[in-house]
């Protein structure tokens, strides 16, 4: 087990297997020394943790909740290119889409869900630069998706 993933299980969560892409894509691809995931959606066993719209349908815990799978999504595709979690050097950018109503303006809100479980994993390594947007909607109606750019050591 890396320190990722125990640090991880300090936290209560396990580095699911890589979810299965739900259209024409690889979960990630490694160019040089960045690893850049697909957009991850926030399933969790098969299913979706979240689904619908922010202002609407769903609140910014349950959306933070959901983001943060997303982002251990993106931990176990960024493990299904590298092999080993701790050749992590930084985790570089996040890239947070929150579907959302036009008057919802509370998307960092739920993108800190991946944001924090991306520093509970990697520690200081884990903080980066991010965006969060809002869109009308997204695949399979979820309610956010979150994908990570990612520096590896050889």
């Amino acid at each position: 087990m890396s320190q990722v993933e125990a640090r991880l299980a300090e936290h209560g969560y396990t580095v699911p297997e890589v979810a299965v892409p739900v259209a024409a894509y690889i979960p990630a691809v490694r160019t040089g020394n960045l690893i850049y995931t697909s957009g991850q959606l926030p399933f969790a066993n098969g299913e979706l943790l979240a689904t619908g719209i922010h202002g609407t349908d769903v609140d910014e815990e349950a959306g933070a909740l959901a983001a943060a799978q997303c982002a251990l999504n993106a931990i176990a595709a960024v493990k299904s290119v590298v092999g080993d979690l701790d050749k992590v050097v930084r985790v570089v950018k996040v890239v947070g889409f929150v579907a959302s109503a036009p008057t919802f303006t509370k998307h960092p809100v739920v993108i800190n869900g991946a944001s924090e479980l991306l520093a509970k994993a990697f520690g200081d390594s884990g903080v980066h630069a991010r965006s969060a947007v809002g869109v009308a909607a997204l695949p399979l109606n979820a309610a956010v998706e979150v994908e990570v750019i990612v520096e590896v050591r050889d």
